[in-house]
Parts: structure tokens; sequence; C-alpha cells
């Protein structure tokens, strides 16, 4: 049986490349006003994932446009799931006007980094996440990631996430950014991707080898570089005798 692997991207963020990012991946994250993004933005992107066949889902994050969702903030779980809900249901609005599906919920930056140790975090996410309807959730895949068990209580089809461009930790976290090796140059990037999907692991920033069970494989889309990093992680994935394409509920 020919192996797959869906290859996503964080868009709806405001990047100038999203538009050449798009055809090479198979499921779009799309921002949804928390860290970014607005109902302009939402619609453009969708109409973007609509032509290119790629399947669309929420990407919310901590409601910090001015840290891009990036530093780390302390919110009650109710709270949360009131901020993520709202912003997943924000999305689903467009998505209705637009007449497009969205199928997952991945949430963003530094709200998901705090959610792959945090269990009330993470249920509180997955809780807006269930209330939604989207079938899907995409979290870190691993032994050190809590994300996905608490999806998996409310009845989420959890989708394990690796990261074709970050480094890892000898735990399966990822390595922290700033500190080096933290993001991956573009040739070791897509060596790791289809290490990834083909086996599942990846050597740490420290030397270990490390299991990563990834169904998913996550490129950040804001970079310049990140038009070239899809088109060549898709390539040598197909080449490798990868079908790239979203899961499915």
């Amino acid at each position: 049986m020919r192996q797959q692997i869906d290859l996503n991207a964080d868009l709806g963020e405001g990047s100038p490349h999203e538009a050449a990012v798009m055809p090479f991946v198979s499921s779009a994250n799309i921002a949804c006003g928390g860290h970014a993004g607005d109902a302009e933005t939402m619609r453009d992107s969708l109409r973007l994932a609509a032509r290119h066949g790629v399947a669309a889902g929420a990407h919310p994050g901590f409601p910090d446009r001015e840290g891009f969702g990036r530093r780390e903030l302390h919110f009650a779980p109710d709270e949360v799931t009131a901020f993520v809900r709202e912003q997943i249901e924000a999305l689903k609005a467009v998505a209705a006007r637009e007449g497009a599906a969205l199928r997952h919920v991945k949430p963003h930056g530094m709200l998901y980094n705090m959610a792959v140790r945090d269990a009330a975090l993470a249920g509180a996410i997955a809780r807006a996440a269930a209330d939604s309807g989207l079938p899907l959730y995409y979290g870190l895949a691993g032994e050190a990631s809590v994300m996905l068990r608490e999806a998996e209580v409310l009845g989420l089809l959890a989708v394990g996430e690796g990261f074709a461009d970050r480094g890892y930790a000898p735990d399966g976290s990822l390595w922290p950014r700033g500190q080096a090796g933290a993001l991956l140059p573009h040739a070791e990037a897509v060596r790791q991707g289809v290490r990834l999907a083909r086996e599942g692991t990846v050597t740490a920033v420290t030397g270990e080898q490390v299991r990563v069970p990834a169904r998913t494989l996550c490129l950040h889309g804001d970079g310049a570089e990140a038009a070239d990093l899809a088109r060549d992680l898709r390539a040598a994935l197909e080449a490798a005798g990868v079908q790239v394409t979203a899961p499915h509920p």
C-alpha cells in the first residue's frame, strides 16, 4: 500500500507568499481573528484553498495580535474555550457565506506549545473544537504531548502532527524557538519531512532518535522561503512514493 501524509500550512496570517504556498499543500490552517486574520483575509484564504482543492480548517490562537500569538499568556480554562470557540465560529460564518467546508482545528503558536504539556489547557481548546462540530483535530504527535489524548476524550479524531522544518528535543517536543537548531535549513527540512512520512522518526537536535507518529506535516507559510520549501518537500515526498492527501473524518 502506498504511504500517505497530509501537508499543512498555517495561512491567512497576512503573508505575501500564501498564494505561492497553497498549490503544494493539502490542508490549510486559516487564522481566524486571534493572533491574525479578519473576515477579508479568511474569505481570501478560503477562496484560494477551494481553487487548489485544499482542505480548510481553523487556526485559533491567543488573542494577541501584538505578539502574533507567540507570547505565553494565561487564561482560565473557560476563558480559553470561549475565545477559541469565538474564533472558530468567525471562520465558520465566513465559510458558510462562501459555501466552503471546514474540516479541522489546529491551535496556533504559543497556545499550541503550552497545550502540549498542559492537560487543562489542552482540554479547554479541545472542548471548543468539539463544540464547533469540526471532526478533525491537529496536535503534536508523540509521547511528549497530551493534546491528542484530550481531543480523543471529547470524541474528536486526532491527527498527529510532525514538523518538517523544526528541530526536536529528545522527548519529542519541539526545540525552543530562538535556540540553535530550532529552525532547519531548507535541504535538511526536506529530508526530515520525508523521513517523518516514511519512518515516523527524527533525529533530535542532541542526537537521539525520536519516534514521531505523524499523519500530517506542518510547514510555516509566512517566510520568504515557504513556497520553495513546500514545492520541494511535496516533490520529494511523491518521489519517495508518499501520497500527499488531506486526512478524512
